[in-house]
């Protein structure tokens, strides 16, 4: 089994737009449907809009996202797979296509260093 982080993007004109009901109940089944597959689902997490990310450069702090964008971060997973076609398999059976968005996946490395918490 390997991890792999799916991050998650809508049109950045959907961004304020919480899902509907009908889309929770579409990313609940998707993640029952991936355990159906043999694919767990690790963390998964929906971010609110771009609009109250504070961006950090350096030392300079500022209200909102980065830039401007076609394209926001709507949410992220973690996903444990057999294998890279497994979790293609699910990144591509994700409801999140259905409304215009996509996924980026990508392999999560190994040997993190542990942090010490004081």
């Amino acid at each position: 089994m390997a991890l792999y982080a799916m991050t998650l993007f809508l049109p950045a004109s959907d961004d304020p737009v919480p899902p509907s009901p009908e889309a929770q109940r579409a990313n609940e089944q998707s993640i029952d449907d991936a355990a159906g597959q043999g694919v767990a689902t690790v963390s998964a997490y929906e971010l609110h809009a771009s609009t109250t990310a504070t961006g950090i450069r350096g030392d300079v702090v500022t209200d909102g996202p980065f830039i401007d964008a076609k394209e926001v971060i709507a949410g992220f997973c973690v996903i444990d797979a057999p294998d890279l076609d497994s979790a293609l398999a699910i990144a591509k059976a994700n409801p999140i296509h259905r409304y215009g968005g996509g996924i980026e996946l990508r392999p999560v490395r190994d040997g993190f260093p542990k942090l010490d918490v004081v």
